[in-house]
């Protein structure tokens, strides 16, 4: 399997509950977007149908192991979303439970489902797994990623063992990127921009829409410090109407704003956010009051978004608020 970097507590946790024979049926992973809790879910799929683990590790060689890193193992089951939003629905909620009652057939006799980057699961589809969740079959395995266990309903978060997965430090990122055959200054870029985040810095070097809106983030940034509306509103516009565009970058400005009320403390504080010269610039002009008054703003806007609102509108009135805010 990849080679997971970071995560030493919470890799040697699953590695006991493995070797004790205790696996979790009901696991969330949560962690901001390229943290690698998609990965980290993957292994703890591999540790489950394992036919030869070693001290709770999969061995990466068997034939469940193989399958598993290949997505072509017949008893894992990669829950498919649907809309425009791509959720999960009550439909997709009641299939998983018809199939989740039909054995296995692998020699470890246990079946895994995977519900991936579970943001938009409506409470309904929820409330329909709920009783899955709480009496599962013996052999039966759900596990759910997310960028937050918050995600979820209290009474399915009380029914999983939720563990928290993190970005690892620049040091163990680079490695992993030069692991991955990338040149030096591309990794220097992207560790610039999303430090020890390799998910995202592998994404920036290969996908050039990341750059675009990385590179949008920043003229917005820009903007904001030279108290340019009219620039701010050009460079919002530019995001378009697509969903995922808008939510990236204004996660991206978010950051800047998180990085400059911390940088307003301590000038030598780790930032998270693409542009620390940007944050550090914003830091003197935004108090914490103003900093938090943003990040509403911006919460507020994808909400907005999110609910089906004109997306320019939403980036107009933001670019507004934000202004004022600013002035």
């Amino acid at each position: 399997m990849k080679k997971i970097y970071g995560n030493e507590y919470l890799l040697g946790t699953l590695n006991n509950m493995r070797q004790c024979g205790r696996m979790a049926q009901s696991v969330i992973f949560y962690g901001e977007k390229g943290s690698g809790r998609k990965l980290m879910a993957k292994y703890y799929t591999a540790q489950l149908l394992c036919e030869h683990p070693v001290d709770g590790v999969p061995c990466g060689v068997c034939a469940s192991c193989r399958n598993v890193e290949s997505n072509s193992h017949p008893d894992v089951l990669y829950v498919p979303t649907e809309g425009k939003l791509e959720g999960y629905s009550v439909r997709i909620a009641k299939s998983v439970g018809n199939d989740a009652y039909i054995k296995p057939n692998n020699n470890t006799g246990r079946k895994v489902y995977i519900f991936r980057d579970c943001r938009n699961m409506n409470t309904q589809a929820q409330n329909a797994l709920l009783k899955l969740i709480e009496e599962p079959p013996e052999y039966a395995y759900f596990l759910f990623t997310a960028e937050s266990k918050y995600e979820f309903l209290p009474t399915i978060i009380s029914r999983c063992v939720c563990f928290g997965v993190s970005a690892c430090t620049e040091a163990e990122a680079e490695l992993s990127l030069k692991e991955s055959g990338f040149g030096s200054s591309e990794i220097r870029d992207a560790l610039s921009c999303f430090h020890g985040n390799i998910g995202m810095c592998t994404d920036y070097i290969v996908n050039e829409n990341l750059r675009k809106q990385v590179d949008l983030t920043k003229r917005i940034a820009e903007s904001i410090i030279r108290r340019d509306e009219y620039g701010l509103n050009a460079a919002f516009y530019s995001i378009g109407s697509g969903r995922g565009d808008i939510r990236e970058v204004l996660s991206m400005i978010d950051k800047l704003i998180r990085d400059s009320a911390v940088l307003s403390r301590d000038r030598d504080a780790k930032t998270v956010g693409c542009f620390r010269e940007a944050a550090v610039q914003l830091s003197t002009m935004l108090t914490a009051y103003k900093a938090v008054s943003v990040h509403d703003r911006i919460e507020y806007a994808w909400k907005a978004v999110e609910s089906n609102v004109s997306a320019p509108l939403v980036m107009a009135s933001l670019c507004a608020e934000i202004m004022e805010i600013v002035a």
